[in-house]
């Protein structure tokens, strides 16, 4: 059987084989999104890199989407209590004129960080695209490059980063820097929640305090993005069969879910050092692919 898209879910071509491959691929694909998503190790590189390594080739915008939406609802649902009282503080602390008690304080932090990465997104898009999707950046060796870049920036987190500050001291000067670090991940391979966790422990924040705040900051621009990713899927010709979707968007909510909770804990009595291994060794087997495919 000749390889099978997995947006290309026609029955009539393929039959049920076709569509157990395609469930399986989505499968994979789903759990390939939801761990790297909020690991440090990002899911844009992962999602571009593992299709490749395996031969399938690439998923379509509309799988892409849906295995977003799979790790927005995981988001929203894990931290559904948190995101409740944030709101409720910042409303009665713009209601009140008083911007001081720790979850008006963070709200706001998770506000103004949200705007630098929606500025340049927007402008990425209406004046950029085409060149932005051409980039060396999108590459096998830009991913593979840039991924051990922030291998080595996170090893420094670890070693200068005081690890003093929890959440109730942040600020909103740090969640615009934090807000800036986290528009690096516009390019392939940085990772949102990398930047800002390597970020936060440049900064001096304590590893659980940091990771925390990563996941609440990225919350507002993964919702947005995956909404942009959906309405183009929803006007493209690739939304394919509902059964693979459906496998593609469970699987990435669950291991979404299984991951922020697994680092949130590892954290508490772990270092970085083991996703600062990782991504060294994971840049440079895109490398030597990279290198082979040109060579071949």
């Amino acid at each position: 059987m000749p390889p099978i898209p997995l947006a290309d879910l026609n029955l009539a071509d393929h039959g049920a084989p076709g569509l157990a491959l395609a469930c399986w691929r989505a499968l994979v694909l789903g759990m390939v999104q939801g761990l790297t998503e909020f690991l440090p190790i990002s899911s844009t590189a992962h999602l571009k890199a593992v299709p490749v390594l395996l031969g399938w080739g690439d998923p379509g915008v509309a799988v892409t989407a849906v295995l977003q939406l799979g790790s927005i609802v995981a988001v929203l649902g894990y931290f559904r209590e948190d995101l409740r009282q944030l709101s409720l503080g910042l409303l009665r602390g713009l209601r009140h004129g008083r911007l001081d008690a720790p979850e008006a304080r963070l709200g706001l932090a998770i506000a103004v960080g949200t705007v630098p990465i929606l500025v340049a997104g927007l402008t990425i898009r209406l004046f950029f695209y085409e060149a932005y999707g051409a980039s060396v950046l999108r590459s096998l060796t830009g991913i593979g490059v840039v991924s051990i870049v922030m291998a080595v920036l996170l090893a420094l987190a670890e070693r200068v980063g005081r690890r003093r500050h929890g959440l109730e001291q942040v600020s909103v000067t740090a969640g615009w820097l934090l807000g800036l670090a986290q528009m690096l991940a516009l390019a392939p391979g940085v990772s949102r929640s990398g930047s800002t966790l390597t970020a936060a422990l440049l900064m001096g924040w304590q590893r659980v305090a940091a990771a925390r705040f990563s996941f609440l900051l990225g919350i507002p621009a993964i919702t947005i993005a995956g909404l942009v990713e959906v309405k183009e899927a929803l006007t493209s010709s690739s939304l394919g069969g509902a059964l693979p979707l459906l496998v593609g968007l469970l699987s990435a909510a669950l291991s979404s879910w299984l991951a922020i909770a697994w680092l949130l804990r590892f954290l508490q009595h772990h270092s970085t050092w083991v996703f600062v291994l990782y991504r060294l060794g994971f840049g440079v087997l895109l490398l030597l692919v990279s290198v082979g495919g040109s060579g071949g």
